[in-house]
């Protein structure tokens, strides 16, 4: 069942699986800002939800090519790091998590 917005357009959620030695507690960050719990994402069977679209850019190899060349093409290039402890108290940090679209 998908949810939708007040204009009856579809809710876009965002997925982010946690790798499995990440346990709580722990810190998310979307683009360097530090997300809260409850208010900007929620956990869910070992997934980070937000309820709002993120997208990592997948960059091709015509604009890989244009770029070599100094042509920019920006698109919306999202990053969600998860801060945490390993088990032996040593800080650990999972860099660039892949985001699934629901």
């Amino acid at each position: 069942m998908s949810s939708t917005s007040g204009d009856n357009q579809p809710v876009v959620r965002s997925v982010v699986r946690l790798p499995t030695e990440i346990r709580s507690p722990f810190e998310v960050y979307v683009n360097g800002v530090r997300q809260e719990l409850g208010e900007d994402y929620r956990v869910s069977e070992g997934s980070l939800v937000f309820e709002r679209e993120l997208r990592k850019d997948r960059i091709s190899g015509w604009r890989w090519f244009l770029g070599a060349w100094g042509v920019g093409t920006y698109r919306q290039d999202d990053s969600v790091d998860v801060r945490y402890q390993r088990p032996d108290g040593s800080p650990a940090l999972a860099e660039k998590l892949d985001i699934e679209l629901r």
